[in-house]
């Protein structure tokens, strides 16, 4: 697996169930169990779900005694945020070219008949 931030975040954020997670943690931070809590899944799972969080840098953990509370952490999910909006005009621009084209064909196609 690459340690490209970009591909990262979108390898985590690719599972419904670190989706459902995120969104858990957006509310505030949990403890492991209160994060499984929802699911039907085994602890051992949802753990195994955080620790692709953190390593894609989307949540981190704390430590305070034996409370180990997950936080939601937004900048990668910014980031690929920002990927997307920066690429999205680059694909607007290809699929108008492609409309274009099409229209031109199309016409093209009605004067030959």
């Amino acid at each position: 697996m690459t340690n490209d931030p970009l591909s990262l975040t979108f390898a985590a954020l690719a599972d419904p169930t670190r989706r459902a997670i995120l969104l858990r943690l957006a509310e505030g931070e949990a403890t492991v169990n209160e994060v499984a809590e929802p699911f039907e899944i085994s602890l051992q799972a949802v753990s195994k779900h955080l620790k692709v969080l953190e390593a894609a840098g989307l949540i981190s953990r704390g430590r305070e005694a034996q409370y180990r509370p997950c936080h939601f952490e937004s900048a990668p999910l910014e980031a690929a945020t920002d990927w997307i909006a920066r690429n999205r005009q680059i694909w607007t621009e290809r699929y108008d070219q492609l409309e274009q084209h099409l229209k031109r064909m199309a016409h093209e196609k009605e004067k030959k008949k």
